[in-house]
């Protein structure tokens, strides 16, 4: 094989590849939740969504891919505040959860819908663009998928299921 071909156990599944891309559409500030992204693709749920981030995720902005109920990431929360902070997430006190007085995501004031001008709360049906073709990090991840991560490491998945 020469050194521009690529080893079909390099490339991620399509499902994981679409999953990524809509994560890095996602605006800085703005979230999805794992159910939006299942629904923004029409293609497979919550868990699977959360599977694929947990996996491959760390190459992509992952704060960006949330919880419906708006708990930070278990066990990366201080790494996703920061961002939330830089980038002006909208957050609420905390919740209920027992995690000390750490915010939750405002998912009502933050949640993208997937369009570009975006005044909405809901997943769009409307656009193709995220569904299509190889990303354009198709490297980077195909590194990922070899169990390497990306520079802000892995996000795991929220509630360690699959």
């Amino acid at each position: 094989m020469s050194m521009d071909e690529e080893d079909p156990g390099d490339r991620l599944p399509d499902f994981a590849e679409r999953v990524l891309d809509l994560a890095e559409r996602i605006p800085p500030g703005r979230v999805m939740t794992y159910g939006d992204v299942a629904e923004w693709l029409q293609e497979g749920g919550p868990r699977q969504v959360g599977r694929v981030m947990a996996l491959y995720g760390g190459a992509v902005p992952w704060w960006r891919v949330v919880r419906a109920d708006g708990v930070l990431l278990p066990g990366h929360e201080q790494r996703a505040l920061e961002h939330y902070r830089a980038e002006g997430t909208p957050l609420r006190g905390s919740g209920r959860t027992g995690r000390g007085s750490l915010p939750r995501l405002d998912t009502a004031r933050a949640r993208w819908d997937g369009r570009r001008d975006d005044p909405g709360t809901r997943p769009a049906h409307d656009g193709q663009e995220a569904r299509g073709g190889q990303g354009a990090h198709r490297g980077r991840r195909a590194r990922d998928a070899q169990g390497r991560t990306g520079p802000d490491g892995p996000p795991g998945h929220p509630d360690g299921s699959a």
